[in-house]
Order: structure tokens, then C-alpha cells, then sequence
């Protein structure tokens, strides 16, 4: 039985190129999962949880900060601005850059950029959730 295609990429690599079963990705607008046969769509996703279940029924865990998904005829391009398997995660690294952008937010010096300091947050927060949950 064919499946759905899927190219999962970044700036730097191929992150998963192969067939599954579905996707589901943190849309900007609510999450959405894509099956077989799905309409085209071209949408936009935030920082998140992407799952992807395989035609053997075992599924896959990412934390991503965000990107655009394509699908046309049962064939998906994910093109993500950072994407990271939940066996990938490193839980101190995340810790980390958490524990610098709070102390960054924390200075309150008016040069600072909140909103990306936000982002970082989510992002080091995000990968954190998933690696609990999913690992």
C-alpha cells in the first residue's frame, strides 16, 4: 500500500526523507494532521511538537521552532527552521540556553531584543517538554 512521501529539511541537512503514515505539525493557525490523500496545502508552523507515524506503526518525536509544510499528491516537504529528534535532544544544552535568555531578560537592558529572548525561551522550554514526555 503506498503511503505518504515526506522530504524533512533544514538550512544544513536532510533531516528524514522516507514514507509515512501521517504528520501532525503545530500550524500557526492550530495544529493539523495530514493522512493519505489530504488536500493541497501550503502552511506555516511555530515552535512545537511534530509527529510522524510510520507505515510500521511505530512514530517519530521532533521539537521545532518553526517552518512551512507543503503537501501536494501525497507528497510532503517540510522545510523547518531547526528540527530536532526527541533521541537528539540534549536536556543540558537546552537547560542551558534557557538559563541564558532568562538572564538576558532578566538585565531589562533596553537594547535587548524581548521578542527573540522570548523565542528562545519557547524554544529551550519546548525542547525540554518533549524530551520528557517522549523519551
Amino acid at each position: 500500500m503506498s503511503e505518504l512521501k515526506i522530504d524533512i529539511v533544514t538550512p544544513a541537512k536532510t533531516i528524514f526523507k522516507g514514507e509515512i503514515k501521517s504528520i501532525t505539525v503545530p500550524g500557526t493557525k492550530g495544529g493539523f494532521q495530514v493522512l493519505k490523500n489530504h488536500a493541497p496545502i501550503v502552511s506555516t508552523f511555530e515552535i512545537g511538537l511534530i509527529k510522524i507515524e510510520l507505515p510500521d506503526s511505530k512514530t517519530n518525536y521532533y521539537a521545532t521552532a518553526g517552518g512551512t509544510i507543503e503537501v501536494i499528491d501525497n507528497e510532503i516537504i517540510v522545510l523547518a527552521d531547526s528540527i530536532e529528534h526527541v533521541s537528539d535532544i540534549d536536556e543540558e544544552r537546552a537547560l542551558r540556553a534557557k538559563k541564558r535568555a532568562e538572564q538576558r531578560l532578566a538585565e531589562n537592558n533596553k537594547d535587548i531584543n524581548i521578542a527573540r529572548v522570548k523565542a528562545a525561551i519557547a524554544r529551550a522550554d519546548n525542547r525540554l517538554m518533549i524530551k520528557q514526555k517522549y523519551m
